[in-house]
């Protein structure tokens, strides 16, 4: 069975690390699923909260995956509260397409913040320095990609485009479940994997 997916992000990064977390996530909850992903849609964050814009790429990834599947719009949070913002650009999203799965989910700062939750099962990888340690409270820090550059070996920086996708491969899903964006995220995932396997299968009978 094959399951699409399309999806709104706003850096360069998530471009690529987005479908990645996806699929890590079909393959742990529902490995027999097929995922079928398009190129995410990129659109700066300060552009898609203005009026009409959400929607218009909302309906953009509607005719992407022609009406079947779900849609994830994943955002950094930035100085905004996830749980008033949140909320407000899925009534927006869900206005514009009614009939598909939408979530919205807003990584509290930013995405990288998942990174810091999950730090332990990093050490040693992509350039990271082989004793480091989740900070407290992952999500109350601001600048989690300068967190990283300044925990990376001698010669190393952290380059989002570049190491996200990679980090987003390796990261203990587990570990970063503790950070309660990326706990939604899953969630939400999740959510959408068992609705479209039960519509297809109520289709099929």
């Amino acid at each position: 069975m094959t399951i699409k997916f399309d999806c709104i992000v706003e850096g360069h990064g998530e471009v690529q690390s987005v479908p990645v977390l996806i699929r890590r996530i079909a393959a742990e909850l529902y490995p027999e699923l097929t995922i079928d992903i398009p190129r995410p849609i990129r659109v700066h964050r300060d552009k898609v909260v203005k009026d009409d814009e959400l929607e218009r790429e909302v309906e953009f990834a509607a005719r992407k995956i022609q009406g079947q599947g779900a849609i994830l719009i994943i955002l950094d949070s930035g100085n905004d509260c996830p749980a008033e913002l949140g909320p407000t650009l899925l009534h927006r999203a869900s206005q514009a397409h009614s009939n598909l799965p939408i979530a919205v989910v807003l990584a509290k700062q930013e995405f990288e913040a998942w990174f810091l939750a999950a730090a332990e099962s990093l050490r040693g990888k992509r350039g990271l320095k082989n004793d480091i340690n989740p900070p407290n409270n992952p999500e109350a820090i601001r600048g989690a990609k300068e967190w990283l550059r300044q925990r990376m070996q001698s010669g190393n920086t952290y380059r989002s485009k570049r190491d996200q996708p990679a980090l987003a491969a390796l990261f203990d899903i587990t570990q970063a479940r503790h950070a309660d964006s990326f706990d939604k995220c899953y969630g939400d995932i999740g959510r959408f994997l068992e609705e479209l396997q039960k519509a297809n299968d109520s289709t099929s009978e």
